[in-house]
């Protein structure tokens, strides 16, 4: 599995496609598949049937899946940045960075 710059939690802005220049919290990433589910982007209709939990059926609206290409990770200043790696002096971890603003990335996994 590939080691991905976006995590859980984190807030990205939307660079290419349909909703370009929306931004969002990242919900979920699959890593097999380089995808991400974004909150409020990407608005899929969904025709469902009713059901005992739904008992009226009818048009549901939901998120669907973007390629992690699309996205761009939002530092704590609200600018987009790149995403660098480097081991923290005070910790010893292994820690996130922006590239723009040398700081490191917080993650904030709700």
């Amino acid at each position: 599995m590939a080691k991905l710059k976006i995590k859980k939690g984190d807030t990205v802005k939307v660079i290419s496609g349909d909703d370009k220049g929306k931004q969002g919290r990242v919900l979920w990433v699959d890593r097999a598949t380089f995808r991400a589910l974004v909150e409020g982007i990407n608005m899929a209709t969904k025709h469902t049937r009713p059901t005992a939990k739904n008992t009226k059926g009818g048009i549901v609206h939901q998120e669907a899946s973007v390629h992690i290409s699309n996205l761009m990770l939002v530092d704590a200043k609200g600018n987009v940045t790149r995403v660098g790696r480097r081991i923290d002096d005070a910790t010893g971890k292994l820690v996130r960075f922006s590239k723009k603003s040398d700081e490191n990335i917080k993650n904030v996994k709700q």
